[in-house]
């Protein structure tokens, strides 16, 4: 499922932990007071769809048009009174309404009328900028060229004609192609451009750029973490640099501006995001990145079919990654048939976490167990049992409901060494936590306290795979370091485009089509196969903690 970043608050905090959650209720982020919510239309280009209109003066007691059923009617009404209207002022007015109409009212058959009739005189323009949208979209490129060159005839000197002009560079520009450039689009400035330097690494060795003789040419260009330069990147790597195709971007706010750039311009790109939807965006978009959908597929996949777990709670930041990641946590629960039985938020700036666990486990809302409560504190304050402090505390009088066999919790490793404090001191025992990629780090044994030894998530590289992979090694010698999750699907990105133009795909035609085919590919860790939704399934691996140490989850039957 895609991710949605949405603007309404729907998170409705659980008043008792033992409501079973038998059908999903979409999870939204809670909203930031002060910020817009309203999108932007969907431009082309880097540019408007449209430009904007000129904002017409204050007017009052303009006559109407005639109006007739017929909206090409309606229209010939408005560009008869835009010139015969008795003042400039009235004239603008019905100008704009004309415009407005054929850019938002029509359908194909209309905008088709209205370019081919001289009747409709400057909104022939119009339609034909309209009609050469439509094109492009369909990848028809000899008809939207044949448009915009209308556009500039019909209306020279506009933002139109120079928005068509600029278009049809660019379509001509991508007929020129050097089979041997690959380019990317990379944060290498501002504060990712220490991720981004990784991941041009892994790149140049997949390319081969590392040894003499590769043949290969990487042209680069900086995103700076701003769309705007993410997408002229893309089209000064077109216009001037010839690529066969693009990688990049690595951030979730640049990804869409590069692969829907690149699309626009018949270009193949591969993404290096987790942004959801980035292959939605056009058919020449790919991605390798391990997902958040293949992360939880996994993960929910041993948890249920492996260990037999069938309830779950969930304890998830406020933020776009924990709201996204639970979503889809969620789904794959109830297709696999299983049961969330408890769920709570937490705010990201949240250091504390007792209150926290207390809702997720049930003790936080006193008053719906009352009766259990009143039995409880009569019994403790009649034992003659010695007490702790805590267990003196009537705040703690009621035992955790742990009514599930795991708990999701799609944050860091430091956000989870903190619940699962809060989690020994609230008497939680008995249940695993699932985490993502992220625990897959060092200290995670020590962050995790009394929960070190019932610990499960999931990555594309486990512990074994440094023994095993030849680019690993080969890195590891370059560098000094080993590379990380970054490094090697960059370095995959690059290995997949070199061997399928080293095998013939010479053209960006050709190579989308061997895109599409990518079988059984032998990557740095593994074999990877593209989806039918163009994404590369990377090998997934569920890891754990022994004796301290990182290992990959052994199911013992």
């Amino acid at each position: 499922m895609t991710s949605k970043l949405a603007l309404i608050v729907s998170v409705c905090v659980l008043a008792s932990c033992t409501t079973t959650t038998t059908k999903k209720t979409e999870i939204k982020q809670a909203p930031v007071v002060g910020k817009t919510n309203g999108k932007k239309g969907k431009g082309m280009g880097g540019l408007a769809a449209k430009p904007p209109p000129a904002t017409p003066t204050p007017i009052t007691a303009i006559p109407v048009a005639p109006v007739s059923t017929d909206p090409l009617e309606n229209l010939k009404n408005l560009v008869v009174m835009s010139v015969q209207a008795p003042t400039k002022q009235e004239q603008d007015v019905y100008r704009l309404r004309a415009i407005e109409d054929v850019e938002n009212r029509l359908n194909e058959k209309q905008l088709e009328e209205v370019a081919d009739n001289s009747d409709y005189g400057y909104l022939r323009g119009h339609a034909m900028s309209r009609l050469a949208d439509k094109a492009l979209e369909e990848r028809d490129i000899s008809k939207a060229k044949k448009y915009y060159a209308g556009v500039m005839d019909y209306l020279p000197e506009s933002d139109l004609a120079a928005r068509a002009k600029d278009i049809i560079s660019q379509l001509d520009a991508a007929k020129n192609v050097q089979s041997k450039t690959i380019g990317v689009v990379l944060p290498l400035s501002g504060r990712n451009a220490p991720v981004g330097q990784r991941a041009l690494r892994g790149l140049e060795m997949g390319l081969g750029l590392h040894v003499p003789g590769s043949g290969f040419k990487l042209a680069v260009m900086d995103s700076e973490g701003n769309p705007d330069s993410a997408r002229r990147g893309v089209e000064r790597l077109v216009k001037e640099d010839n690529v066969i195709a693009v990688v990049g971007s690595l951030l979730s706010k640049t990804a869409p501006a590069v692969a829907a750039k690149a699309d626009e311009l018949g270009v193949p790109s591969i993404a290096l995001s987790q942004r959801s939807g980035l292959t939605e965006i056009g058919s020449t978009v790919f991605r390798n990145s391990l997902t958040s959908e293949m992360q939880v597929r996994q993960l929910v996949r041993t948890a249920m079919d492996d260990m037999g777990m069938k309830k779950f709670a969930v304890l998830y930041p406020n933020d776009q990654y924990g709201i996204e990641f639970t979503n889809i946590f969620w789904d794959e629960v109830l297709t696999r048939g299983g049961q969330i039985t408890a769920i709570q938020t937490y705010s990201t700036k949240e250091t504390d976490f007792r209150l926290v666990v207390q809702r997720l486990v049930g003790t936080y809302y006193g008053e719906g167990r009352q009766e259990e409560f009143n039995l409880r504190l009569k019994d403790l304050k009649h034992s003659d049992k010695k007490r702790s402090a805590r267990k003196d505390n009537t705040e703690n009088v009621l035992p955790p409901i742990t009514d599930f066999d795991a708990i999701f919790i799609p944050d860091s490793a430091k956000a989870m060494g903190q619940i699962a404090a809060m989690l020994a001191f609230n008497d939680v025992r008995g249940v695993k936590l699932m985490g993502t990629n992220l625990w897959n780090t060092a200290g995670i044994a020590k962050r995790a306290g009394n929960f070190a030894n019932n610990l499960m998530f999931v990555d594309s590289m486990a512990p074994t795979s440094q023994d095993q992979s030849r680019f690993l090694t080969e890195y590891k010698n370059l560098y000094g370091e080993a590379p990380s999750l970054i490094e090697i699907q960059a370095y995959d990105a690059g290995l997949i485009l070199r061997q399928l133009v080293a095998a013939g795909a010479d053209s960006r035609e050709a190579l989308t089509a061997r895109l599409l085919g990518l079988k059984k590919f032998p990557g740095s860790l593994g074999t990877l196969t593209m989806s039918s939704e163009r994404e590369i399934d990377r090998p997934v691996v569920s890891l754990t903690v022994e004796k301290g140490e990182i290992a990959p989850l052994r199911i013992h039957q």
